[in-house]
């Protein structure tokens, strides 16, 4: 057993009761056996997930720790871990969300867990040892977590923006498919349109278009083009449409990725900037009972184009997102707008979630 000094007694822990409440409670330090770990939570980034499980919309099994984007340091570890995860205490370490056994076929393939499905965030606190969400001062680790260990000159808050980058890679990088050179269209500025943006430009896209309400994402469009975005398009002004065709000579971009919760529209728009045999990929949820009227079901199959859901995000992903933190963009520090102690958690929720705020990537942190 490897084990750093761990504090005695209890550890603090946001709990969500019900849509829209939570509360600080302690919980005992778990034990740790050779083959799991314990981690000392330093931040735990959110987006827009953490939004909707606070309201009620995606329900949650009460009561549970929410937070599935954790960034912290190793305080104990079993042996069999240590070596399979080739990590030891005192390693910064980011988590994956989906926990698993490691052996079933939905593991192996990058997919749910078949045998033991869990994500972290969403586990109730009564299954033992409690503390399976970023929301809190520990995090406990079993033997299907997956860390990957972050060098220590990254940032605490830029290291946090790790699961935004694999959603980047995930979805604007491996799902389509996208060769260098290739030619992308982002619909919507947020955390996953603005890490798409890096994530194309690290893999050498030769063009990056980014659309956004100007009221309400210009900050987020300035940031865009800091990023690498050679064309920033307010929807609000221009037709984003023409905008893409115009710069590409009326052939439409290689890639289209949708990034937007809730509308629709931008679906349609989709289909009509992407090229003939082009990619477009379905990331931004758009809530239960949605439809696109008037999808052009002739149209997809005419032109041959190429329909992508995705959801989370794979092994692959997050180890590119870790190793472009190494050296990141200039400008991706400037993704992190807020932080908030354990006791503001619900402040933090609200924050991202207020057009008045300008909100972008924030994070939880139990020592602030």
């Amino acid at each position: 057993m490897r084990v750093q000094e761990i504090p005695e007694g209890d550890v603090a822990a946001v709990v969500q009761t019900g849509p829209g409440v939570l509360e600080l409670e302690r919980f005992a330090v778990p034990a740790i056996g050779p083959d799991d770990a314990l981690l000392q939570v330093e931040a735990c980034g959110i987006c827009g997930t953490d939004a909707e499980t606070f309201s009620g919309a995606v329900p949650l099994r009460y009561p549970v720790i929410p937070g599935h984007e954790p960034v912290g340091r190793i305080v104990a570890i079993g042996d069999r871990a240590a070596a399979r995860w080739r990590i030891g205490v005192g390693d910064r370490v980011v988590l994956q969300a989906d926990l698993g056994c490691g052996r079933c076929g939905g593991c192996l393939r990058g997919d749910q867990c078949r045998v033991e499905p869990g994500t972290l965030g969403f586990i109730p606190t009564t299954r033992p040892p409690s503390l399976w969400g970023g929301y809190a001062e520990m995090l406990y680790l079993p033997s299907g977590a997956v860390p990957h260990r972050v060098p220590d000159h990254v940032p605490l808050r830029v290291a946090a923006l790790y699961n935004a980058l694999g959603a980047g890679f995930a979805w604007a990088v491996h799902a389509p498919g996208l060769r260098y050179g290739a030619t992308v269209a982002v619909l919507g500025p947020g955390q996953r349109g603005l890490a798409s943006v890096v994530a194309t430009r690290a893999a050498g896209a030769a063009f990056v278009a980014v659309t956004g309400l100007g009221l309400r994402d210009g900050h987020k469009l300035a940031l865009a083009a800091e990023l690498g975005a050679d064309a920033v398009i307010d929807v609000e002004q221009d037709d984003p449409v023409d905008r893409v065709l115009a710069a590409t000579g009326g052939e439409g971009v290689d890639v289209v990725v949708d990034t937007t919760p809730h509308a629709t529209g931008p679906v349609l728009d989709a289909l009509r900037m992407v090229r003939t045999g082009g990619t477009v990929v379905l990331g931004g949820l758009k809530g239960a009972g949605h439809r696109v009227d008037g999808f052009p079901v002739d149209d997809v199959a005419l032109r041959r184009l190429r329909l992508v859901g995705v959801r989370a995000v794979d092994h692959r992903s997050f180890a590119h997102a870790v190793r472009l933190l190494e050296r990141p963009p200039a400008a991706l520090a400037a993704m992190h707008t807020h932080h908030f102690g354990l006791d503001r958690a619900a402040d933090a929720v609200r924050c991202l979630t207020d057009p008045s705020k300008d909100a972008i990537a924030i994070t939880i942190e139990p020592g602030a």
